[in-house]
């Protein structure tokens, strides 16, 4: 039951080829492209939130496993890259798509909560993730009820760290 958890990340939404990439990336991350793991991962937690908190531990997973097997970090940078261009769009985002910006919003949050390391990430992120939380009270944001509840959640967890 050891290595049970380790098979137990909820990744059936995508297609067999992309779980088997996934789960190869999570047992061994130097046979795999990194890049396009971490871009297959953004992109759905882009458009699902519920799967960006389960992206949170797999990209913790893969971060970890990969500072072990090659003591590298191409996924992590790979991932905040990816973080970056999707902040720096963060405007258009959430004109374009209430969703999608909530979305952004919690996998940020998510990938922050899960790849701090000695609380450095929370003073290098901190004016980014507030100006992201204080945009929800937009009143185009607000309409939408997942927004609020959104905003609640990642304010608490922000506030334990």
């Amino acid at each position: 039951m050891e290595n049970s958890s380790k098979e137990e990340y909820k990744i059936q939404s995508f297609d067999l080829e992309t779980q088997k990439l996934l789960k190869t990336a999570l047992k061994d991350p130097g046979s795999v492209d990194l890049e396009k793991v971490s871009n297959v991962i953004v992109d759905q937690s882009l458009e699902d939130q519920i799967f960006s908190r389960e992206a949170g531990r797999i990209c913790y997973t893969i971060v970890q496993a990969e500072a072990k097997q090659t003591n590298g970090n191409v996924f992590r940078r790979n991932l905040l890259n990816r973080l970056q261009q999707a902040f720096k769009a963060r405007e258009e985002t959430r004109k374009r798509s209430t969703q999608e910006w909530v979305c952004l919003v919690s996998f940020i949050c998510n990938i922050f909560d899960y790849l701090k390391v000695k609380k450095l990430p929370s003073v290098l992120m901190h004016k980014g993730i507030v100006h992201l939380k204080g945009k929800f009270t937009h009143p185009q944001v607000i309409q939408d009820v997942s927004s609020p509840r959104c905003l609640f959640h990642h304010q608490n967890r922000f506030v334990e760290m």
